[in-house]
């Protein structure tokens, strides 16, 4: 069954809320039983092989897989962005491009995979630096075990809340090139806050042409209310290029 417009705009406004406050990163005891059946994978990327060992290990006793790397472009040659939820487990000192520096460069390319940071050598500037980048934890070593999995976990919880968010605009934007040229005319200017005598002055239409055009739209976007529409259409406009939306 297709979900009603209320429950995609939930799952958009709740991940939006997610990936800004950061919720789940706080320090609590995750259960081990939370990541079974998970369809989830780690990257690991540290230059000492006993730590990466000692990592992997740690994540196949709660049967979560991984790859380990170590270094920036060992990852980047083998890696293979996986369809599944995930995140990185990312040591700030690397040979050739470090942790941080490789934080900015995903940033620039678009990519979104929650990173969680490990150092011997923190200082308060470098981990201020990498949370407002949007780490999800900065991990001191040594760490204890159950710090790590807290930290994998709201990691991995954020990636589900990611996709589940871009499977709800992908959703919404399916749903908005069903609507005619007219129709979208007449949604942009309701989420403007137009009355219908307005909007109808400002196509150069009559006002029941306008509510004819309405009532299709929000029967194509399977919307109730028109306060509804608004937050669709906001959302729309914010989710796609600026110029394949118009001014409202």
């Amino acid at each position: 069954m297709e979900n009603t417009a209320k429950e995609l705009l939930d799952t958009v406004t709740s991940g939006a809320f997610l990936a800004l406050s950061g919720d789940g990163t706080s320090r609590r005891q995750t259960s081990r039983s939370e990541f079974a059946g998970r369809d989830s994978s780690v990257s690991i990327i540290d230059a000492d092989i006993m730590v990466r060992q000692a990592l992997q290990d740690l994540l196949k006793s709660i049967d979560l897989s991984s790859q380990a790397f170590g270094s920036v472009s060992d990852f980047l040659q083998r890696n293979r962005s996986p369809d599944n939820p995930s995140c990185i487990v990312l040591d700030v000192r690397l040979p050739g491009l470090s942790g941080l520096e490789f934080q900015e460069h995903l940033a620039r390319s678009g990519v979104k995979t929650p990173i969680v940071f490990l150092t011997a050598h923190a200082d308060i500037q470098m981990t201020v630096r990498a949370m407002k980048s949007g780490a999800v934890d900065f991990l001191t070593k040594p760490f204890r075990d159950q710090d790590l999995l807290d930290a994998v976990s709201a990691a991995l919880e954020r990636d589900r809340a990611r996709r589940r968010q871009q499977q709800a605009i992908n959703d919404l934007r399916r749903r908005f090139s069903c609507l005619t040229e007219r129709e979208l005319d007449v949604t942009w200017l309701v989420a403007a806050g137009r009355m219908n005598k307005q909007i109808a002055a400002e196509l150069g239409i009559s006002e029941s042409t306008v509510k004819l055009h309405r009532g299709s739209v929000m029967r194509k976007l399977n919307v109730r209310t028109v306060p509804d529409l608004v937050r669709m259409a906001d959302i729309m406009a914010q989710s796609i290029e600026p110029r394949q939306s118009q001014q409202l």
